[in-house]
């Protein structure tokens, strides 16, 4: 038979697990990726279809930007949501411009990931 204890610590982990689940299946909506320059660093997000569009990761959206010159994407910043909480969420729908100085690399944030329009 099951103890009291045994029955919180069971619904403690099911609550956690099941959060957990959540907050992974947010951030796996938008794909976030930090762009490195010799003067800055910014983070863009792309949805699963832009991402896609572009041929499905760093390397192909470094690859793409090279070879088309530009792109525009979402610039994705810290900012409280409507609950206090901190989100990573689009604060501007910006130009890259090619550069021989640039690096794109995955990024990964502990925060929710709001999608952008």
């Amino acid at each position: 038979m099951l103890s009291r204890c045994d029955l919180i610590k069971g619904a403690a982990v099911a609550l956690l697990t099941l959060s957990t689940q959540g907050a992974w299946a947010q951030e796996t909506k938008m794909n976030l990726f930090k762009i490195v320059t010799i003067k800055d660093e910014i983070i863009i997000g792309l949805s699963p279809d832009e991402l896609q569009a572009l041929g499905g990761d760093a390397s192909a959206v470094a690859h793409a930007l090279a070879q088309k010159g530009d792109l525009t994407v979402w610039q994705y910043n810290v900012h409280r949501g409507q609950n206090g909480e901190m989100q990573q969420a689009p604060t501007a729908k910006i130009g890259l411009l090619a550069n021989a100085s640039l690096r794109v690399e995955p990024y990964t944030t502990p925060y929710q990931i709001m999608p952008h329009p």
